[in-house]
């Protein structure tokens, strides 16, 4: 009998080693799934230096602290409303595809039966997006809008403006069995060209329509003034931080270290290149050369913004013809916009992640790889044209809303005396203008 259960114990010990094997390597798959989430969090905060460094190259450079300064401050305030409130209207369980409706302040995301594995990992990703999100609207009204009244817009971004789309689509992303509407049709945007840069990009447009443009901008027979960028190069710096930031905004959406990451990669760097490539050289030849080095950094950026919502279904080719359509429609986009409607949008926000966003998400339905699309391609393609106009019009509205209530309230633009010296906060910070230098009284002070 001893001999019986020896031999049994014997033949049942590589199968017990080999369960504890599989929970150890399950364990370190997780792990392993959890850390890449946590380097591209890092990689999409790291934007944040991208967008100051382009908003710093492309503005005058009287505006530089203002600049500094409201980017910091969109920062904070709108990582504070996502994490209050934000977060839990996106992602907590679901009234109706409509709203979420619980882990305000996340309570409860780390035991709460049903949610992601992720838990903080997951919250620290999603708010990268949600600040990206509020940045975009700063450059557009760089060197005009007030300091309080930014403030309140960027936390309204992240309280209500861009958590109640992003559920919309994205309502399933931490709750097993929750969903959106939009989401719930089979609306796709991977990685948010239309949820987190349609929804800035909107909501730059409202607020640069409603602000007016910068003193100057305009002359009286209506061209518009050339504004010298105070720095290009640090501009193009900020393109490539943005463009390494990207990696981990497209890559990360997978949520894991799966096999998909480097094509992810690869088609977003490829769009970009060829949304430069296409914007620049139409600039050249069908644009007699205007704001050229604007239109070269618009399109890499453009690329960038249109794949985000496909890259993941599309071929190399795709990710790369989709690059090139977003950044022809940049540059008619910019001129329109920017030229012939004469809506000051300071650092062409608008056709860069507005349009550009708007681009990618319908037209990821002509490039998606065999099978890989949640219906059949007419209606994939109504579902795709519902879900952008359905973020153009929330936007908007609420865009109108949150600008006019604090234009009629507290203000919202800066007076004429601020605007010219640059200023954030009135009344801190001011500099006296420097005088000219006396040549002919310094060469007689040189002398005695």
């Amino acid at each position: 009998m001893r001999k019986g259960f020896a031999l049994l114990a014997l033949l049942g010990l590589p199968l017990f080693l080999f369960a504890q094997s599989t929970d150890e390597m399950v364990n370190l798959s997780f792990q392993i799934d959890k850390l890449w989430v946590l380097i591209a969090a890092a990689l999409v905060f790291f934007m944040q230096a991208g967008f100051l460094t382009l908003e710093l190259g492309l503005v005058r450079s009287q505006t530089a602290t203002s600049i500094g300064i409201k980017n910091g401050i969109d920062f904070v305030v709108g990582a504070l409303g996502f994490y209050m409130v934000g977060f839990a209207l996106m992602f907590g369980h679901s009234a109706s595809g409509f709203i979420g409706t619980d882990t305000f302040f996340l309570n409860g995301i780390e035991t709460n039966e049903g949610g992601s594995n992720l838990g903080f990992t997951f919250f620290i990703f999603q708010l990268g997006f949600a600040v990206t999100a509020i940045t975009i609207v700063s450059g557009a009204l760089a060197a005009r809008v007030g300091f309080i009244s930014y403030l309140l817009t960027s936390l309204m971004m992240g309280l209500l403006i861009y958590p109640v789309f992003g559920h919309w689509v994205w309502g399933s992303g931490f709750y097993d069995g929750n969903s959106g509407w939009l989401g719930d049709l089979g609306f796709i945007d991977f990685a948010g060209s239309t949820v987190v840069h349609s929804v800035g990009g909107w909501m730059a447009l409202v607020g640069a329509i409603i602000l007016g443009p910068r003193l100057g901008r305009y002359k009286s027979d209506g061209s518009m003034a050339f504004f010298k960028p105070s720095n290009i190069g640090i501009a193009f710096l900020g393109v490539f931080i943005l463009w390494l930031g990207w990696f981990g905004f497209n890559g990360g959406s997978t949520l894991a270290f799966s096999a998909d990451v480097d094509d992810i990669i690869v088609n977003t760097t490829m769009a970009a290149v060829v949304g430069g490539l296409v914007a620049f050289f139409h600039s050249f030849f069908f644009q007699k050369k205007e704001d050229i080095y604007e239109k070269l950094i618009g399109g890499i950026l453009s690329g960038l913004v249109a794949i985000t919502a496909g890259c993941h279904i599309v071929t190399i080719e795709g990710a790369m013809a989709i690059g090139a359509i977003a950044g022809v429609l940049h540059n008619v986009s910019y001129n329109l916009i920017i030229r012939k409607f004469k809506i000051d949008d300071a650092v062409g926000a608008v056709p860069v992640h507005g349009v550009s966003g708007a681009v990618g998400t319908i037209s990821l339905v002509f490039f998606a790889k065999e099978g890989t699309l949640e219906n059949p391609f007419l209606l994939q393609l109504g579902i795709q044209l519902l879900g952008v106009v359905v973020c153009l019009v929330w936007t908007v509205v609420m865009g109108v809303i949150v600008f006019k209530v604090i234009e009629k309230t507290i203000g919202l633009r800066l007076s004429p005396e601020e605007e010219k010296a640059g200023l954030s906060i009135p009344g801190m910070m001011e500099e006296e203008p420097e005088e000219d230098i006396d040549i002919e009284a310094l060469k007689a002070l040189m002398k005695e």
